[in-house]
């Protein structure tokens, strides 16, 4: 491999064991007993897309998440990641959780609270603006989830 082939040391920082992981196997994917919300992301500049599925409990808390990402590994890595971390929240906690996302992707610390769990390898993302849409996706689709399932609430 000549000098050129190689991959960038910082590049290649973004795709920790962690994110390849989430990638080869996404967690949140099948199907959902009941879908209480839904919503489908898009991002046009690179293709990655996104479909999401919630299912809520009784008890208020997400007892179901489903996510089906088609794109690059930070997009599907993110995904998976997402799904770990809003499964059994109920939507403030899932909406706190997206709050603390974005803040660390437009160049925010890591919060202590809430945990972001695997998240954390996805921190460096923010170092690349043109990854940070890919890196969103599945969090921007769950902030119109999160928005569908208040309007089914109200109507």
């Amino acid at each position: 491999m000549n000098r050129s082939d190689a991959p960038e040391p910082a590049f290649d920082a973004l795709y920790r064991d962690i994110v390849l992981d989430h990638y080869r196997a996404p967690h949140g994917r099948g199907e959902l007993r009941s879908v209480s919300a839904r919503a489908e992301g898009m991002n046009p500049l690179c293709g990655d897309e996104v479909d999401l599925e919630l299912s809520v409990g009784p008890d208020g808390r997400i007892d179901g998440v489903r996510v089906e990402g088609r794109g690059c590994a930070i997009s599907v890595a993110s995904g998976s990641i997402l799904h770990d971390l809003v499964s059994g929240a109920d939507a403030g906690g899932a909406q706190r959780i997206l709050d603390a996302v974005k803040a660390v992707l437009h160049g925010g610390p890591l919060p202590a609270d809430p945990d972001l769990g695997d998240f954390e390898a996805l921190e460096g993302v923010k170092k690349f603006p043109v990854r940070v849409k890919c890196a969103l996706l599945p969090w921007t689709t769950l902030d119109e989830a999160l928005r569908d399932l208040a309007a089914r609430r109200k109507a």
